[in-house]
């Protein structure tokens, strides 16, 4: 398990409760990093975008 995943606990009566591991505030540490992360990924490809398209395609129709 990641630290980002929910911790379980049992309660006496036997009934599992989940509890966040973080707080909610890392939330938006992570939608930010993923924010970076598509913005690299679109510069790239603006820069890249025939090549990409090229190596992507399957030669002979494959």
């Amino acid at each position: 398990m990641t630290d980002r995943e929910h911790q379980q606990k049992k309660h006496s009566d036997g009934a599992e409760t989940h509890e966040d591991a973080q707080p909610v505030a890392d939330g938006q540490e992570v939608t930010d990093q993923i924010d970076d992360l598509l913005e690299e990924i679109d510069s790239v490809l603006e820069e890249n975008a025939e090549e990409f398209v090229k190596n992507y395609v399957q030669k002979g129709g494959e």
